[in-house]
């Protein structure tokens, strides 16, 4: 402390007030740059901004594109991306004939812009993370749930377009727009799919003897026109040798004519 003070003392009064005053414009400049900084801001292309103020809370109207002021500390804004962005979302749930399936669900969203203030105020800037998963949950859960498992998969389309009205009408009341729904994979359990897999087997198989037997009943009545037809026959050429005695003479000498064409 000695040490100190007497350097102080062989400072002389004048640069002691000029390095006084010096800081205190150091100072004042850097809390003037500070303000300066964190009193401007910019909304970009594809934004709108919401501004939140100490004393009345959240403001009413949106700010659009381009470089706003605002009072350090006493006010700061929440940037929103309006644009329409894809979320993937996977969820197990359950359906009418108690088979688990696995969904996998892709939404294109966008906040409403002019409801921005109430989607601050309920759910923040990370609304998507917080809402979209929960209100997909719910919409898949009552949806499936009316449909057995292969009604699942021979309506895919129908069961689609069910989950986009409902899951849009949702959306919109925490103030989401949805452009798109779309179903990207339906998986069963491996236990469903094995089952399915022995059901196509089996039809296959079922198929395949019920080719057979009708092959079978096929080659029965072919034998069955084919006896027919040789006993009419033989009874047309027993009539014929009845009326005509020289018939049977006449089937030698064409049978004869035959014989001799082949040797020759």
């Amino acid at each position: 402390g000695f040490c100190f003070r007497n350097i102080m003392n062989k400072i002389p009064a004048d640069a002691l007030r000029h390095t006084t005053n010096l800081a205190k414009v150091v100072g004042f400049g850097a809390l003037v740059g500070y303000a300066g900084w964190n009193s401007v801001y910019t909304v970009n292309a594809g934004q709108r901004a919401v501004v939140f103020n100490r004393i009345s809370g959240v403001q009413k109207e949106t700010v659009g594109q381009g470089t706003h002021l605002l009072v350090p500390w006493f006010q700061w804004p929440y940037i929103f991306d309006t644009r329409t962005r894809p979320k993937t979302i996977q969820s197990p749930t359950g359906t009418r004939d108690m088979q688990t399936v696995h969904i996998k669900l892709r939404v294109l969203y966008c906040p409403d812009s002019t409801r921005l203030p109430e989607l601050l105020q309920f759910a923040g800037l990370n609304y998507n993370d917080r809402v979209l998963p929960s209100i997909v949950n719910e919409t898949l859960k009552a949806v499936v749930a009316q449909y057995n498992a292969s009604q699942l998969l021979a309506q895919r389309d129908q069961v689609s377009q069910r989950i986009k009205e409902i899951l849009t009408e949702r959306a919109r009341n925490f103030h989401i727009l949805l452009d798109d729904v779309s179903i990207l994979d339906l998986t069963f359990s491996p236990q469903y799919q094995k089952a399915v897999e022995d059901k196509q087997v089996a039809q296959q198989e079922a198929e395949r003897a019920r080719f057979y037997v009708e092959k079978a009943e096929q080659d029965k009545r072919s034998n069955i026109i084919r006896a027919q037809a040789s006993a009419e026959a033989a009874r047309l050429i027993g009539e014929a040798m009845k009326s005509n005695p020289s018939y049977l003479e006449l089937k030698r000498i064409e049978a004869a004519r035959e014989i001799a064409a082949t040797l020759s």
